[in-house]
């Protein structure tokens, strides 16, 4: 990733949670570390499968125990806590028992997905098209 590139990505992720705490610091060609403040959150990846460049944000979520679809509410209160945005909602997925959708207000995000059940955690996958960084969407252009 270059300057430029990083630069719209933070922009991008800023404006999406509505929080300007949130910055992305570049650790190889292909990934960065997203903070939110002083806290690392998850991970940045870049994926150029199929001649289209897109990106994926990964966010660890650990705990006490197995996570499924009656865990939502903790597991948006966590959300909503990272990135300080009372508008995170985590919704089931229909026909899914493995899975939950994340949404800010109305608008789909990402998936939740809810590991097995040693590992004692979940992952936050939102994915980033190039297009979604585009000036002119950037600025409601």
């Amino acid at each position: 990733m270059d300057v430029q590139e990083v630069k719209k990505l933070d922009a991008y992720l800023k404006r999406q949670f509505g929080n300007t705490r949130i910055r992305l610091v570049p650790k190889t060609a292909d990934t960065a570390d997203v903070f939110v403040g002083e806290e690392r959150i998850g991970g940045l990846i870049v994926d150029d499968e199929d001649d289209e460049r897109s990106y994926n944000l990964e966010i660890k979520i650990p705990l006490g125990g197995p996570a499924d679809v009656k865990d939502l509410k903790q597991l948006e209160a966590y959300l909503r806590r990272k990135f300080d945005n009372e508008q995170i909602r985590v919704v089931p997925r229909a026909k899914k028992n493995d899975s939950a959708e994340v949404c800010i207000g109305r608008e789909y995000i990402g998936v939740l997905f809810f590991d097995d059940k040693e590992s004692r955690s979940c992952f936050f996958e939102m994915p980033i098209l190039a297009l979604d960084l585009d000036e002119s969407r950037l600025s409601g252009g």
